[in-house]
């Protein structure tokens, strides 16, 4: 029998900060605490060396059932599609115009704090409605 490991999700970005606050909301993620010997992040990173500063966030699932997500800053812009992506489950047990209704909803919520639609695909006679997105780095995610 194998063991059953945890894992965390790694972004590479620009902001690493920005980009979990994203997550935090598109989730309902919470920023982890800072480490024991500070009272805030902005003390943390204020303690660092300036290069070091701002180079990497994170979020976690409140209940502590979804993995970690990591964001670490690299110079590089994104360059490509992703080949790992998020499936953002808000649609899980709907169907047809009810299952769209929740998606377009979220697509919108979703929106408004910075994320891009990029495909709307609507129900046919073998696959669900699902959205695809890009969150405010440009990576790709699908609400489904």
């Amino acid at each position: 029998m194998s063991t059953i490991r945890q894992f965390q999700v790694t972004f590479d970005c620009a902001r690493p900060e920005r980009l979990a606050r994203f997550w935090c909301e598109a989730l309902g993620y919470v920023l982890p605490p800072p480490p024991d010997t500070f009272a805030t992040w902005d003390d943390y990173n204020a303690a660092l060396p300036p290069e070091k500063r701002d180079s990497w966030s994170a979020c976690i699932d409140p209940t502590g059932v979804g993995p970690r997500l990591y964001f670490q800053r690299v110079p590089e812009g994104k360059t490509a599609k992703n080949r790992v992506h998020l499936d953002v489950r808000a649609g899980a047990g709907l169907t047809g115009d009810e299952r769209l209704a929740v998606l377009e909803a979220e697509r919108d919520r979703l929106t408004a704090l910075g994320a891009v639609c990029v495909l709307v695909q609507t129900a046919d006679e073998e696959n669900e409605s699902c959205i695809t997105m890009q969150d405010i780095e440009g990576n790709e995610f699908c609400l489904d």
